[in-house]
């Protein structure tokens, strides 16, 4: 996905500088988006710090517009802007210096004249830039990606296109002799690259946000029996219950999610559903939903919207209202979420629940959202079925209505993998788990997809995150009893006595992941989140 990200934000780069007094970087960034630039470049010294609000300003509006803001040589300028990356031309900054300050998905570009030396290592480098084009040149290699910079005229474009550039730099149209502000939409239609007639700006009112947010039909419509006074107050006020449950979440940009993978509509409704499957693992039925969310500066007040929309889809689908929540301005998206339901009256399934001679079953498959997460790093397009189970999980509702019924007394949903979800449920019940996967019937889809990438099945079961399958124990005459209900539901371990460790399992070095623990996370190259 990142590279696809960036072979369209090369496509068509546009420079702002500040060479006349009487045309701001504003002025010279917005003429560029709205004929179709794809890049911003901040080719300028920033030699006053008064520059400092509207180069600011101008990273928040590109940011809006999913368009990268660079800035040309200057490393701490563009850390202290947030910048998407940086172009080095007369720098001579090592790359992997650059990135460690920048950040893993900063972008990092550089300047050579042609033809491309042969001692190029071209691996430093998301993109090198040829610059000037001479009129001699006969080919542009095409990998890495290579760009045609100082371009300012559509032969100029089309030629260097022709010639195998994955895009053309055009040089700041505001000051070069005989260029025209009028050149840029030709520039960006030979460049395949459309217009944008209107920017999307950067959220600035609160207030108005949140009456956009709470209109009346955006409030779970026909579902707001449990809300006596709905948002609006400072609080909503619910029906009486006489069993409440409780359960928290939260999902953070660039750790569980991520926005050139999944929409804003995507990122609401998972956020939904992983934050209620608390719920369902506590045979509870979801009544409403608080959300305080964190904005950064950049963000459009349609993204929010269109997240909104998603939060609500997936409150429709469980039947749960949206009790109210908060916004502030953050440096990352953030939602912190908090779920409210309705306990069963006479059960509350507990961790502690199992005992020596039950055995241990999930209600589904799993692994499935794992390999949806490595498809979409390898940016795999063979595998949707895997993305959308990463992209779309489930709260089980269904499956716990089932169990609730059968009595079980132990469970749990999987988020954090088999192995590290099943040790939660040894400790509690003061037990060692066998675990055993061997014995599963695999997905089609899953089984081409571990072929594809060296994998064992077993392994990414054991280690996947994000399923939100029900993770249950319980004798096996009761799981006979239900299995016809459950028909997905399998074995995966049995309890016994405690054995002096929590898991036994036969496949070696498999741990679960663990918020905090980044040596261990990376020794076992899991991240269910990202």
């Amino acid at each position: 996905m990142r590279s696809e990200h960036l072979k369209n934000a090369i496509r068509f780069c546009c420079t702002i500088d500040e060479g006349s007094a009487t045309v701001s970087l504003t002025k010279q960034a917005e003429a560029a988006m709205r004929a179709g630039a794809t890049m911003i470049r901040y080719i300028g010294e920033a030699s006053s710090a008064e520059m400092w609000p509207e180069l600011r300003a101008l990273c928040r509006l590109c940011r809006s517009n999913y368009i990268p803001f660079m800035v040309r040589d200057h490393l701490y300028l563009a850390k202290a802007l947030g910048a998407d990356g940086i172009h080095l031309d007369r720098s001579m900054e090592h790359p992997e210096a650059v990135r460690e300050i920048l950040g893993p998905e900063a972008f990092i570009g550089k300047t050579f004249p042609p033809p491309l030396p042969d001692a190029v290592n071209s691996s430093c480098w998301d993109y090198i830039e040829l610059s000037p084009i001479e009129p001699t040149i006969t080919g542009i290699p095409a990998s890495p990606l290579v760009t045609a910079g100082g371009i300012i005229d559509t032969a100029s474009a089309q030629k260097a296109l022709g010639l195998g550039a994955a895009g053309i730099t055009a040089d700041n149209l505001f000051f070069q002799p005989g260029a025209s502000t009028s050149t840029l939409p030709a520039l960006a239609k030979a460049c395949g690259c459309p217009p944008r007639p209107e920017l999307i700006q950067p959220w600035r009112d609160e207030f108005g946000l949140i009456e956009k947010l709470l209109e009346p039909d955006t409030i779970s419509p026909d579902r707001t029996f449990p809300l006596i006074v709905p948002p609006g107050d400072d609080a909503c006020l619910l029906s009486p219950l006489s069993r409440p449950v409780i359960s928290t979440d939260t999902q953070r940009e660039g750790v569980h999610f991520r926005l050139d993978w999944q929409t804003p509509e995507e990122i609401g409704r998972k956020a939904v559903s992983v934050t209620l499957s608390d719920l369902a693992a506590s045979y509870a039925r979801p009544v409403s939903f608080f959300v305080n969310l964190s904005i950064p500066p950049h963000t459009s007040e349609t993204f929010i919207v269109e997240l909104y929309k998603g939060i609500r889809e997936a409150l429709g689908r469980y039947d749960c209202t949206l009790g109210g929540g908060n916004i502030s301005g953050g440096g990352e998206l953030s939602l912190d979420l908090f779920a409210i339901g309705e306990g069963d009256k006479d059960l509350f399934p507990k961790r502690s629940g199992a005992k020596p001679g039950y055995e241990l079953y999930v209600t589904g498959p799993l692994g499935m959202a794992r390999a949806g997460l490595e498809t979409l790093q390898q940016n795999d397009p063979d595998f949707p079925r895997l993305v959308q189970r990463f992209k779309e999980p489930a709260a089980r509702f269904d499956a716990a209505g089932i169990l609730a019924a059968h009595g079980v007394q132990c469970v749990m949903d999987i988020s954090d993998g088999l192995s590290g979800d099943a040790r939660h449920i040894a400790r509690a019940s003061h037990l060692t788990i066998e675990l055993d996967v061997s014995g599963l019937t695999f997905d089609k889809t899953f089984v081409s997809f571990c072929r594809k990438y060296n994998h064992r099945p077993e392994a990414l079961v054991l280690i996947g995150g994000e399923d939100y399958e029900l993770l249950f124990a319980c004798p096996p005459d009761t799981f006979n009893d239900l299995k016809n209900s459950l028909p997905d539901a399998a074995q995966v371990g049995r309890c016994i006595p405690f054995q002096g460790r929590e898991i036994i399992c036969r496949e070696t070095g498999i741990s679960s992941y663990q918020h905090g623990d980044q040596e261990r996370n990376i020794k076992t190259q899991h991240s269910p989140d990202l």
